[in-house]
């Protein structure tokens, strides 16, 4: 029974973790009060929940866990995160704060998923690790084509406005800034979404293959799509880019998407989703 929860017990760590820095960003693009708060609360939650297994690992093994590597990753997430809860009630600074955790949820997903911990689950927890890279990764690109919808929308919406064809379904299209926002929100849930689906697939591929490249196309592929996303946003928040040439650089952004998701994946040397 202790076993069991020594295993399953970082598994919900890791969703919760997620769930927290996704929050934690959305409150740093947009300044949402209301998500920064929900953010820490579920932080709060993971520092719980690994100050718990802490305190299990020291009853199963009767000593501090920092003799071994597996023992002090651990000890380090569990470190960063104690870090961030204070930062964020003394100082309240929310850039150190996503980044902290970002680091921390890195050094986590090793610990939690690393090979030879507890044998007979060994294979299951690969599974499940390349199961939560997956979904969390379909899930991101689920974000961006519905930017991209909203962002199609915003152009016919505009054209039709601007050629002045006043016809009733054009109102149902939503107004201009809706639409713009809407498009902002889901590039907002979508990057840090496929930036922790990409550090979940490294740390499953580091694992599971004998050989790991760099250079596989899906690897380069999603760098290249969480920076060109990154940059929308940032050109969204610093540059004051908004309007047309917004949507317009978001449409391309989908078009390179695509260019990953199915052709990449086709180059790929261990994604085969399509085979």
């Amino acid at each position: 029974m202790l076993d069991m929860l020594m295993v399953r017990l970082p598994e919900l760590i890791i969703v919760i973790y997620a769930i927290s820095i996704l929050c934690y960003f959305i409150d740093f693009i947009g300044e949402n009060r209301k998500v920064n708060r929900l953010a820490f609360r579920l932080l709060s939650i993971v520092w719980v929940l690994q100050t718990i297994f802490l305190f299990f690992y020291m009853y199963k093994t009767g000593r501090f866990p920092i003799l071994t590597l597996f023992e002090g990753l651990y000890f380090y997430s569990w470190v960063l995160i104690s870090l961030s809860l204070a930062i964020h009630k003394i100082l309240n600074v929310d850039f150190t704060i996503f980044f902290t955790n970002l680091i921390g949820f890195t050094i986590m997903a090793i610990h939690a998923f690393a090979p030879g911990q507890v044998p007979a689950m060994a294979d299951q927890l690969i599974s499940e690790l390349l199961f939560i890279h997956i979904t969390m990764a379909i899930l991101s690109y689920g974000a961006f084509s519905l930017s991209f919808v909203f962002s199609s929308l915003y152009l016919l919406q505009y054209r039709l406005l601007k050629e002045k064809k006043w016809q009733k379904n054009v109102w149902r299209l939503s107004d201009l800034a809706k639409l713009e926002k809407l498009s902002f929100i889901l590039n907002t849930i979508g990057v840090p979404m496929l930036l922790l689906s990409l550090i979940l697939g490294l740390q499953w591929a580091f694992i599971k293959l004998p050989f790991f490249h760099w250079n596989d196309p899906k690897i380069i592929g999603s760098f290249l799509l969480i920076i060109i996303y990154s940059l929308i946003l940032f050109m969204r928040i610093k540059k004051g880019l908004y309007g047309k040439q917004l949507a317009i650089w978001n449409s391309a952004a989908f078009l390179i998407l695509l260019i990953n998701f199915f052709l990449t994946s086709r180059l790929s040397t261990f994604h085969i989703w399509f085979e």
